[in-house]
């Protein structure tokens, strides 16, 4: 297979990229999958503009990655939270990968630590993102593995 001949049109990554590919998406997802569900948590914690979390929240619930969620405290107007779908939740593992490189590859030497320890809850010990075959052959790094044109394939003509 020749990489350069393929077309980007139909790639995965590109069309994934369309929707959660950008800084402030990535951060509302993070706070998202620890819980944070209300419009003034995300902009108060994250702290981007308004505007630019309501566009990303529009997007996120457009694309069913978050759905909304209708509350009211009392004496209050009804106000949507955001919840994450299962579509959503299946970006946790890309949330942890993200994590576990940011850790190794993006933090300076003056860091004591890591910032969170995820850990499984049964036995305590640290989870670690790695890729698998269906055989359950783990971990795999990219010279184990072979990367053929699939059914979606558009050639450049």
């Amino acid at each position: 297979m020749e990489w350069l001949e393929v077309s980007t049109e139909n790639c995965p990554v590109q069309r994934a990229l369309e929707v959660v590919g950008e800084k402030w998406t990535l951060l509302i997802l993070r706070d998202a999958v620890n819980g944070v569900r209300r419009f003034d948590d995300f902009h108060r914690h994250i702290g981007l503009s308004e505007a630019v979390l309501s566009d990303r929240l529009r997007k996120l619930t457009s694309a069913g990655v978050l759905k909304t969620v209708a509350y009211r405290e009392p004496g209050r107007r009804s106000r949507s939270e955001y919840h994450l779908t299962r579509k959503g939740w299946d970006l946790w593992p890309v949330l942890v990968a993200l994590s576990q490189w940011g850790e190794t590859h993006a933090v300076g030497p003056e860091s004591p630590g890591p910032a969170l320890n995820v850990t499984h809850t049964d036995c305590g010990a640290p989870v670690h993102v790695t890729v698998q075959c269906s055989a359950e052959h783990t971990p795999l790094t990219s010279k184990d593995v072979t990367v053929r044109l699939g059914s979606g394939d558009r050639r450049l003509s």
